[in-house]
């Protein structure tokens, strides 16, 4: 009977090999506690149904206005793109391309990637590409933020309700099952569509043999465990044998990088809570107003559960990223080896409520785009927005540049001293 493949888990490097699971069964890493897969009873064909179900949910989102406003008579529907296209008029350029970026391109681009593998793989093939298909695949799932996009319009109806007439647009539901679809397709990782590959006998699983000077190490794109020589250097690069990508036995200069984008994000996250996100333009005059301001605003209208949610994604989860990732530094970088699984399972918070932080540049398009009524009423982005959207960005890449298997390592070493010393 052929032996099942290897897996590595991502977060301490421990290999398993792995085996069938029963329904609701998942298999978890025994020593930091890491899933590394779950069951799935779902085929291609089946993944492929729902993605394309996506796409044509992912048009009808995006065609129909999410919501219309009637003030003082005059009426105003807006799209997303909507919201994108008023808010580059206005000059906040860096605004925009992040928010249709993370909202409208990246999403879109993943589905249609996700098809270009699934399409094959339905029918029985090896997909053109597969490689560099499901490597782009990796780097957009955390960059899709139609999540974020969909609550953001429920503030901004929220923001907006008393002072407007407004009726839901055939968009927003569009988008809520929209997210339910998407939700479901995030279990497709690359790894999972290898393992596809790999159970129809199109891609070739490589079970590697012990060599010495060599020690086991998994893809970052593919999840094929191989050898890899120990004395392979940061600045030296080795390929993996399935898909090519560029392997290391851990991610180079990883706490520098780390280091380097907290600092960044750090000093971004002053302007970001303390400069105007948006200004409002009405018959009553003109007022500013930052992320703390439209809490409280929320909060003395009444809203105070949309209050909390704001609070928590553009306030506490901001800072939250930047205080856990300067500790997971600083504990690894002391050599630290106490505590692992709790700062395994914070370095998993972390990556979690990455993209959750840009609710607020969110609001900031839509409100943009609904309250655009030349002489009545204007909302526009401000420089906080820009501040706070690229203080996301840089914390989602410091997370992304940490590695949590050094410190792993480390308790490896710490172990094999004491039993030599014993």
């Amino acid at each position: 009977m052929d032996r099942q493949p290897l897996i590595a888990c991502e977060h301490c490097a421990s290999v398993y090999r792995r085996r069938a699971l029963q329904r609701g069964e998942l298999a978890s890493c025994t020593r930091c506690g890491t899933v590394l897969w779950r069951y799935s009873r779902l085929t291609p064909s089946e993944w492929l149904a729902i993605a394309l179900a996506g796409l044509l949910l992912f048009g009808i989102a995006n065609a129909f206005p999410v919501a219309r406003i009637e003030v003082y008579g005059a009426q105003r529907g807006a799209t997303l793109l909507d919201a994108i296209a008023i808010t580059w008029q206005q000059r906040h350029w860096a605004v925009a391309v992040m928010t249709g970026l993370a909202g409208f391109v990246l999403p879109l681009l993943q589905l249609l990637t996700l098809l270009w593998v699934l399409v094959p793989l339905a029918g029985g093939r090896m997909p053109a590409d597969m490689a560099q298909a499901c490597r782009l695949l990796g780097w957009l799932r955390p960059w899709s933020m139609v999540p974020v996009f969909v609550l953001g319009t429920i503030v901004s109806l929220v923001k907006l309700a008393s002072a407007a007439d407004l009726r839901m647009g055939l968009g927003l539901p569009a988008f809520g099952v929209l997210i339910v679809l998407l939700t479901m397709l995030g279990r497709l990782s690359p790894r999972v569509l290898w393992r596809y590959a790999e159970n129809a006998g199109l891609a070739p699983a490589h079970d590697p043999q012990p060599e010495p000077g060599h020690s086991l190490a998994g893809c970052h794109a593919c999840g094929q465990v191989q050898n890899l020589a120990d004395d392979l250097s940061d600045a030296e690069t080795a390929h993996c044998v399935r898909c090519h990508a560029v392997l290391h036995h851990r991610k180079p200069q990883h706490l520098a990088r780390t280091w380097a984008l907290l600092l960044a994000a750090a000093i971004l996250y002053i302007p970001a809570n303390t400069l105007p996100v948006m200004r409002i333009a009405s018959v009553v005059g003109d007022s500013k107003h930052t992320i703390l301001g439209g809490v409280v605003e929320l909060w003395n209208g009444g809203s105070w559960d949309i209050a909390l949610i704001v609070f928590v994604a553009s306030v506490v989860v901001p800072l939250t990223k930047l205080l856990a990732l300067a500790l997971l530094a600083l504990r690894a970088q002391w050599g630290d080896v106490r505590g692992l699984r709790a700062r395994t399972r914070l370095y998993e918070l972390v990556e979690f409520i990455g993209q959750w932080s840009m609710l607020d540049v969110f609001v900031v398009i839509l409100l943009s785009a609904l309250a655009d009524f030349p002489g009545l009423m204007m909302i526009n982005a401000d420089a906080g927005a820009a501040a706070f959207g690229l203080v996301v960005v840089l914390t989602m890449l410091a997370a992304m540049s940490f590695d949590p298997r050094r410190a792993w390592d480390k308790e490896t070493l710490a172990l094999a001293e004491m039993k030599e010393l014993h």
